[in-house]
């Protein structure tokens, strides 16, 4: 039988979608990864782990709106292009 997705699946698959998207628009933009987190005021380190969508190995990435939108800024896009349109049901149980 076929298992249902728990939301800690849901917030899994969405982070790790971010983070593609997030890698996507910094290559389009020909920027490099140390670019992007220093004008985020981010540290390379945690600036890798949320383009992996992860925040320490094993767990779904989990990043403030302070750091979505400073991104999205150095991007040069709204916080809703940068987001991935589908979003998780964090209300399921």
């Amino acid at each position: 039988m076929p298992r249902t997705p728990s939301s800690s699946d849901s917030w899994e698959s969405f982070s790790l979608h971010l983070g593609s998207r997030i890698q996507r628009e910094r290559v389009a933009r020909g920027l490099s990864q140390e670019r992007v987190a220093y004008q985020a005021g981010l540290s390379r380190y945690t600036y890798q782990k949320l383009e992996k969508g992860e925040s320490r190995p094993g767990m779904p990435a989990n990043p403030t709106v302070k750091t979505l939108l400073a991104i999205a800024q150095v991007l040069d896009l709204t916080l809703a292009e940068l987001l991935p349109r589908d979003v998780p049901d964090l209300t399921a149980r």
